[in-house]
């Protein structure tokens, strides 16, 4: 990677980060006019289903963490930065030179982007997937080229790499996919990375791997160091609001991605720090978050096959299902029943995608449709 001087790459990230912060923002206000027209706006009960958060965090060892946290808060927390990273790369098996920090993955996917970005050329993603990046790069001059899902709406990967072209500097993809579920095997994963070329960065968005122990490939980025692997707090780790994330990918990588933070490791605050090095420690919580997952996606399942609704079998925090059978408005059933979240994520398509709450909030989702 080519690079650049620093005045002049500060610059360029504050335009990609104002950039990303307008996508969030819209996906921001399009809940709130959601919520604004619903006749019980102002209910103090409203189940939301709609930004695959954990229902069930922060835990307690967390909660304790971070309010503790709170009267250090008043200074900068740099030997925490290097401890958050070394329990990490005891987590995950890496050193904490292949680690950097960001107030959640989703501003260091807006970081690599950048790093993609400064060349010139496109970016390779199926579609649908997590999208909350592509506003940022676009901005940057990085052309989105769009690749459907196969009919089973797994990620294509082949043709992913048949898409690629020599102006291609970044292949994006969310495993498991978000917003079908879907998870692609740990071999074809590999025989993918094997079959990119070096000089194209392979951005791996693993959001979602730990509910289900899904395959991932962060045991490659020494081998590759065009493979830059985003994980986070945000899921079932119950840390959502906390922002806090991190980037696992070879040693020389995260030098160059770190260049492209005003402050490297600088994002998430004291308090979200110590959350994550409970939380890290908390397996008991971490369990329950999965089984609960488990149980809460099986009351939605067996509603859908009561009534007939298609789904997809999910490896996340959130089930894809299609409507097209289905006689009624869903969106607008669950609103009045005060549920909101069930969207669209294709073009003229019947799919729609709900995150999945508790086993209370799934009962209520499943006897409103029934």
């Amino acid at each position: 990677m080519l690079t650049m001087e620093r005045r002049q790459l500060l610059k360029q990230s504050v335009f990609a980060l104002a950039a990303f912060s307008f996508s969030r923002n819209s996906y921001a206000k399009e809940e709130a006019a959601l919520l604004a027209h619903h006749p019980l706006n102002n209910a103090t009960d409203i189940i939301r289903l709609g930004q695959n958060e954990n229902p069930h965090g922060p835990s307690s060892m967390t909660k304790k963490a971070m309010l503790e946290a709170i009267s250090s808060s008043n200074r900068y927390q740099l030997d925490l930065n290097g401890e958050v990273r070394t329990a990490i790369a005891k987590l995950t098996g890496h050193s904490k030179e292949n680690i950097s920090l960001g107030a959640g993955s989703s501003e260091l996917l807006g970081v690599v982007s950048l790093w993609a970005a400064y060349q010139k050329g496109n970016v390779v993603a199926s579609e649908p997937t997590f999208k909350l990046w592509m506003p940022a790069a676009r901005k940057m001059g990085l052309v989105t080229k769009l690749v459907p899902l196969t009919n089973t709406k797994h990620n294509d990967l082949q043709r992913l790499i048949d898409t690629i072209d020599s102006q291609t500097k970044m292949v994006y993809l969310c495993n498991p996919n978000n917003p079908t579920g879907t998870v692609s095997s740990k071999i074809d994963l590999e025989q993918f990375i094997k079959k990119i070329a070096p000089e194209v960065i392979i951005l791996l968005d693993e959001a979602y791997t730990d509910y289900y122990d899904s395959p991932s490939m962060s045991y490659l980025v020494n081998a590759y160091p065009n493979v830059v692997i985003a994980k986070t707090f945000s899921k079932v780790y119950g840390m959502a609001g906390a922002r806090i994330g991190y980037i696992l990918a070879h040693a020389n990588t995260i030098k160059q991605l770190n260049e492209f933070q005003a402050w490297a490791n600088a994002g998430p605050s004291a308090v979200s720090m110590q959350g994550a090095i409970a939380v890290m420690k908390d397996e008991a919580f971490i369990n329950f978050c999965k089984t609960e997952n488990i149980k809460a996606k099986s009351i939605l399942y067996n509603g859908f096959d009561k009534i007939g609704i298609a789904h997809i079998k999910s490896y996340t925090s959130f089930v894809y299902f299609d409507t097209a059978t289905y006689q009624k408005d869903i969106p607008a059933l669950l609103l009045a029943n005060n549920i909101i979240g069930a969207r669209s994520f294709e073009q003229n398509s019947s799919w729609l995608r709900i995150s999945i709450g508790t086993t209370t909030e799934m009962e209520k989702v499943v006897q409103a449709l029934i």
